[in-house]
């Protein structure tokens, strides 16, 4: 890989200020996507800037919630009480990533931030639009792992991020520090939609920007449930997976945050499968007519209709999972 300078700042601010510079530079926290791009020559920073040693805490708000470092290890989140009482699909999400090695390195905002695992990104011989091109080469080519929402192009992407998805579904807001300060944004609006003038990206965060917490709310009287489908059960991404969090009144659901992972370019929350559910009774009826709901504007690709289905039945079991039926 191409030869680089290395900043081991004390503090978040030295982090940010260590991001100026007249090369490239870049975050690195464990290191699991960013130093296999980099020996994929898919990136050539000039500049690691390290946030292993940031907030690497889990601590209540004051409104009963949780403030999640960063820097948090995936086995840390994983593996800590209140996460696991107050956010049960962060937990499940958390233990469904990469193997026991990843999940010992890999850090929450490396998780959250990594970059798409479409193969022609990954493939120095394609230059597609994420690489500054003029195409997506998933359009006439193999694209069964690829979008089936939000294909509005230019890029076919799926956003890889496990735990993107229940933190939105459970509200959660991103703290960001940059050169003017630190702003709190909603998940809901961290992630970016590939367009023809932010298709370089997967987020709001400028070049000097970095991601320090996760702030979740207090979750109120809700359930929730969380459900993947991979091929394989050790060290896969997901085909399709679904965070669901239903705020009850007794056995009717008043409201619902319905959101999908690994079929869009970003997590896709699923607007016609809340409307859904808003009112009905927590039933194995009403989870598999919110599946149908969920898929009813997907588009899939010539080779990723299958997607549909198993979309579908994921948001289907993950909403048995949060009413404790039996998904098996």
């Amino acid at each position: 890989m191409k030869a680089f300078s290395y900043v081991n700042p004390s503090s978040e601010k030295e982090a940010v200020a260590a991001l100026k510079t007249d090369g490239i530079a870049m975050v690195i926290g464990g290191g699991q996507d960013l130093l296999a791009r980099m020996k994929d020559y898919i990136d050539s920073p000039d500049r690691l800037v390290n946030v292993k040693g940031l907030d690497a805490t889990m601590t209540s708000t004051p409104d009963g919630g949780m403030k999640i470092g960063s820097a948090v290890k995936i086995i840390d989140l994983f593996e800590h009480a209140q996460v696991a009482k107050l956010y049960p699909s962060v937990n499940a999400a958390a233990i469904e990533v990469g193997t026991p090695q990843i999940r010992n390195q890999g850090t929450v905002g490396g998780n959250v931030n990594q970059r798409p695992r479409c193969w022609y990104f990954r493939n120095e011989e394609f230059v597609c639009f994420k690489k500054g091109g003029s195409r997506c080469f998933a359009v006439n080519g193999e694209n069964q792992y690829h979008a089936i929402f939000g294909n509005e192009g230019p890029s076919h992407i799926v956003h890889p991020s496990s735990l993107a998805v229940p933190f939105m579904a459970y509200g959660a807001k991103f703290r960001v520090l940059g050169p003017n300060g630190e702003r709190e944004i909603a998940a809901a609006d961290y992630f970016t939609m590939p367009t023809l003038q932010n298709v370089l990206k997967e987020n709001v965060l400028d070049d000097e920007d970095i991601l320090t917490h996760v702030i979740l709310p207090a979750p109120g009287i809700v359930k929730s449930g969380h459900y993947e489908v991979r091929y394989k059960a050790s060290h896969d991404w997901p085909l399709a997976f679904s965070t669901v969090v239903l705020t009850m009144s007794g056995n009717t659901i008043s409201s619902a945050r319905v959101v999908l992972g690994a079929v869009a370019p970003i997590p896709w929350r699923s607007k016609a499968a809340e409307a859904f559910l808003a009112g009905k009774p927590l039933n194995e009826a009403t989870a598999a007519a919110a599946g149908e709901a969920a898929v009813s504007e997907a588009k899939p690709m010539s080779g990723n209709a299958y997607k549909v289905q198993i979309a579908k039945t994921a948001v289907k079991r993950a909403i048995m999972n949060a009413a404790g039926l039996n998904t098996v």
